[in-house]
C-alpha cells in the first residue's frame, strides 16, 4: 500500500472508528454504512478496505448472534418468502420483473450484487447470507 493509500485508509478509519460490534444499534449503523459504501459507483482503495473491515465485524456479530444455518442463498430467499407470507411476484421490486424472478429462483439465473442488496435491505439481514 502506498503512503497516500495509507494515509487515506488511516484518515477514514478515524472518522468511522469501527470496533467489535456489541449491540444491534451497532450492527444496523454498519450495516447501513456498507450500504452507502457499496452502492456507490466508484469505491477508492480506503473505502474497499474499510468495506472489508465492516463486513468481517457486522459477519462475526450476526454468526454470534443470530446464528443461520448453512443453506444455499436460493433456499434463503425461499424461506424468507414464506416467513413473509409473499410469492414470487411480490419480490419483482427487487428483481425488476417477475420472470427475473422466476429465473433466480428455478436457477436459470444467478443473484447479481444489486439483487443481494435489495434482498438485504428488504428483508433486513446481512447480504452475507446470500453467498
Amino acid at each position: 500500500m502506498t503512503a497516500m493509500a495509507a494515509a487515506g485508509y488511516g484518515k477514514l478509519l478515524s472518522k468511522v472508528q469501527p470496533e467489535v460490534i456489541r449491540s444491534e444499534k451497532q450492527n444496523q449503523a454498519y450495516i447501513q454504512r456498507l450500504e452507502v459504501l457499496t452502492s456507490q459507483e466508484s469505491v477508492s482503495p480506503a473505502e474497499e478496505k474499510l468495506i472489508a473491515l465492516l463486513t468481517l465485524l457486522v459477519e462475526e456479530y450476526e454468526d454470534k448472534e443470530h446464528p443461520v444455518p448453512q443453506a444455499a442463498p436460493l433456499d434463503i430467499i425461499r424461506h424468507l418468502m414464506e416467513a413473509h407470507n409473499l410469492r414470487q411476484k411480490d419480490l419483482a421490486d427487487v428483481f425488476g420483473t417477475e420472470s427475473i424472478v422466476s429465473d433466480v429462483l428455478n436457477g436459470k439465473r444467478d443473484l447479481a450484487k444489486e439483487h443481494i442488496r435489495r434482498l438485504s435491505a428488504r428483508f433486513h439481514v446481512s447480504p452475507a447470507v446470500f453467498f
